[in-house]
């Protein structure tokens, strides 16, 4: 059982902008280096290590070897999870204009990106919603796929019913969003769901973040087969 201080440690991790600045970057999946956190942070090189020693050693980040470099990842979905569920239940606060560019960055975010490995926005949110009208997903009782909707995502998007076998990660979890302060998709299902779309060109990645679109074929083939908004 979790104790007290247990739990205040875990916190603690968390108590710090730089440390939190550097797992909301990491909840776009991929592995960063030491220097590319740091700049990210707007820290010292040091610094930025300093603080990732603690992030590993309290198991919210893990280290990853390639050769000579190392890089540094989320320890999984399940703190992915824990951060965007915990962006979710922040008020949002009115933030000063920073120029255009952020503007547009922060507006793309809105619209839809990646959330660890599922999509999260209005758009994992809204193809969300077009499979609980379509009965792929039940969300009567938290979330489930349905008969059918396994058999959509193995026999019409082409996923393999191996990659769909529940173990530690559950099939269909919902995730609260933290712009929409809604659920959308996570668990495997929500996983091969952005890896599908992605990989048939159906979403795009919007520069180096976590930032993605909807491309015009998407639009197509979403709109067939969830009938999804145009607007979407």
């Amino acid at each position: 059982m979790t104790s007290a201080s247990d739990l205040a440690s875990l916190a603690a991790l968390l108590a710090d902008e730089t440390r939190a600045a550097i797992c909301l970057a990491l909840l776009d999946g991929r592995a960063w280096s030491a220097g590319e956190l740091a700049a990210h942070a707007g820290v010292a090189p040091s610094t930025a290590t300093e603080h990732l020693h603690r992030l590993i050693g309290g198991g919210l980040l893990v280290e990853r070897r390639q050769g000579r470099h190392r890089y540094v990842q989320l320890a999984g979905p399940s703190v992915a999870h824990l951060i965007e569920d915990l962006s979710a239940r922040t008020e949002p606060r009115p933030s000063p204009a920073r120029g255009l560019r952020a503007v547009t960055a922060n507006a793309a975010l809105r619209r839809g990106r990646t959330c660890y490995d599922h999509l999260a926005g209005r758009l994992g949110v809204a193809v969300t919603d077009a499979m609980t009208r379509a009965e792929l997903l039940d969300q009567t009782n938290g979330f489930a796929l349905t008969k059918a909707g396994l058999a959509w995502l193995t026999d019409t998007l082409g996923v393999s019913p191996e990659e769909l076998r529940p173990g530690k990660r559950p099939l269909a979890r919902g995730c609260l969003d933290w712009t929409e302060r809604r659920q959308h998709l996570a668990g495997l299902a929500g996983a091969k769901l952005c890896e599908t779309f992605l990989g048939n060109g159906w979403v795009a990645r919007i520069g180096a973040g976590r930032a993605v679109r909807l491309t015009s074929n998407g639009k197509a083939a979403l709109r067939q087969l969830l009938d999804l908004p145009e607007d979407e």
